[in-house]
């Protein structure tokens, strides 16, 4: 089986239909989207596309990028464009298979069960000491070469910390990744291509450094053309200096190799299709291919860290309009500097793109929240961009801004309503677990934000500069209407009176009351502050 022959993507057409398809179909107007099982499967699939299409584009400047967005390659065309690399994509026989150890054999480990390809399944102490509460053990036990093919793939570029020497990926384990989707409406639709193409640059973008000599060598961008020892030194690192630049996307840090000898016939525990060849086992290795050094993945926003620019990762906090700024613009303050995915900036750097291609944008972000090898939530969102883009550099500059503040006047407001619930609750320092607090604000506040962000964009957009005062303080109203709703209707006002303290709960309502008016919010916004009259200015008035 050929990866890059055989029919084996799920998508969704825009009538609804479920097919499978192979990697030359990718522009086909009449495919929607994928339609995976599993929500980090299509995560996985969307991933996989660009990173094929990044390698294999003979697109080189973005006039040529416009071309083909305007006009997308048909199915021959896309086949010619991976006819040089098919050998990498075999995923069977004794040779070469894809995202799999080159050396390792089905008889040289002690074999697992193939359902431990799946991030969230429970691991050998979990099952050693019964704690699989959620995820229970057992439930998928075999798997059609399709979907063991996108299980091993999601695990490679999402492997989480997995022991000794099992290495985690080139992002990190589970890192967060942000995709630019192309949005219809109810007289347009989008294809995949559409969405796929956008997060594809041209090769002198991407290729912006250049290509070391021997680069070029298939292992260098696939590693498992080859043994490991030819890309990394035993017990050696794998930097960007090693590799071609697409081994970004085709990173391989779990040694591998699936038991395709014994396999059965029968239904798939995962896409309940049948298959003449389920595979129930593969075998694996630690000390995998070990990335260190400056690697930037152009699918995933960075944030500065002690050791340098470091992947983001989801946190149990979920996905949200506080992340807006992050991802879309970036952010730079003396206590955190984030750069957004590189195909995010790529886009918004060009003039009046979103204008130009007639495509409405919105920003895909999702990915693991890992504890170790625990996948403790899988986060799934999208977020507007309000045609950003077609503001140019200066809109940008005023929007980062100004969101920056409204986003400080936000933690700040949370924080003051997490510190009254606890008083009129507890009235004295209580520990616990308060995130349902901040969820309830976030939840709460989210729609304010992006409807005074569409509007300030769209002002800024029509040369409207001098709302920003008014923005803020109408983002100020939203902030202090919504803490005040959820502390008096939502948390504190909904406990049985006989078991509250009234003077406690009063006392708390009037400090977050004087808080939320009071100068720090103020400030924060960028709203002036009122100048209070002096003593002795008031004596001489009377």
């Amino acid at each position: 089986m050929n990866l890059l022959v055989e029919p084996w993507l799920p998508v969704r057409l825009h009538d609804g239909r479920q097919q499978w398809v192979a990697p030359h179909r990718l522009s086909d107007p009449d495919i929607a989207t994928f339609d995976a099982c599993r929500a980090d499967f299509n995560g996985a699939l969307a991933q996989f596309a660009i990173g094929l299409l990044q390698t294999c584009t003979p697109a080189s400047s973005d006039g040529d990028w416009r071309a083909l967005q305007k006009s997308p390659p048909d199915a021959a065309t896309l086949s010619a464009w991976f006819a040089p690399h098919r050998a990498a994509f075999e995923f069977e026989g004794d040779g070469a298979r894809f995202m799999q150890d080159f050396e390792l054999r089905a008889t040289d480990a002690e074999p697992n069960s193939i359902g431990a390809l799946l991030i969230e399944a429970p691991g050998d102490n979990a099952v050693k000491n019964n704690s699989d509460h959620f995820v229970k053990r057992g439930r998928v036990e075999k798997m059609c070469p399709h979907c063991a093919a996108l299980a091993l793939f999601t695990l490679q570029i999402n492997a989480p910390s997995g022991g000794a020497g099992h290495r985690t990926g080139l992002r990190g384990g589970g890192p967060l990744t942000t995709l630019l989707v192309a949005t219809g409406s109810a007289a347009t639709s989008v294809s995949l291509w559409q969405t796929l193409w956008l997060n594809v640059r041209g090769q002198q973008a991407f290729l912006a450094s250049g290509i070391e000599p021997g680069m070029d060598a298939s292992h260098r961008c696939f590693p498992w053309a080859a043994a490991q020892s030819a890309t990394q030194k035993d017990k050696g690192d794998t930097t960007p200096m090693q590799v071609h630049p697409a081994h970004v996307f085709w990173a391989m840090p779990r040694r591998i190799r699936l038991n395709l000898d014994a396999v059965n016939a029968g239904t798939c525990d995962l896409c309940g299709r049948e298959s003449s060849k389920l595979i129930d086992q593969y075998v694996t290795r630690n000390y995998g291919l070990n990335y260190k050094g400056p690697w930037q993945h152009p699918l995933s926003p960075y944030y500065e860290g002690k050791e340098g620019m470091l992947p983001l990762h989801p946190q149990p906090d979920g996905l949200g309009y506080r992340h807006w700024l992050a991802w879309v613009l970036g952010m730079q303050s003396d206590k955190r500097k984030v750069q957004p995915a590189a195909v995010v900036s790529h886009f918004l750097a060009q003039p009046r793109l979103e204008q130009k291609t007639g495509i409405a944008l919105r920003l895909w972000a999702f990915g693991y929240d890992m504890d170790n090898a625990k996948a403790r939530c899988w986060y799934d969102a999208t977020v507007p961009l309000f045609h950003i883009g077609d503001g140019g550099l200066s809109v940008q500059k005023a929007i980062r801004e100004e969101v920056n503040d409204w986003l400080n006047a936000a933690e700040l407001c949370v924080s003051y309503l997490r510190g009254a619930v606890k008083d009129a609750w507890f009235g004295a320092d209580a520990r616990g677990d308060f995130g349902f607090i901040e969820a309830a604000f976030w939840s709460r506040t989210e729609p304010g934000f992006y409807g005074l962000l569409r509007e300030r964009i769209q002002n800024l957009r029509d040369g409207n500069t001098g709302d920003a005062i008014a923005s803020a303080e109408a983002w100020r109203k939203v902030l202090c209407t919504s803490a005040l709703h959820l502390f008096d209707t939502e948390l504190v006002g909904t406990g049985p009176i006989e078991r509250q303290n009234p003077a406690r709960i009063a006392a708390a309502h009037r400090m977050l009351t004087s808080a939320l008016y009071g100068s720090k919010l103020t400030q924060t916004l960028g709203l002036p502050v009122p100048v209070k009259p002096s003593s002795k200015s008031t004596h001489q008035a009377a």
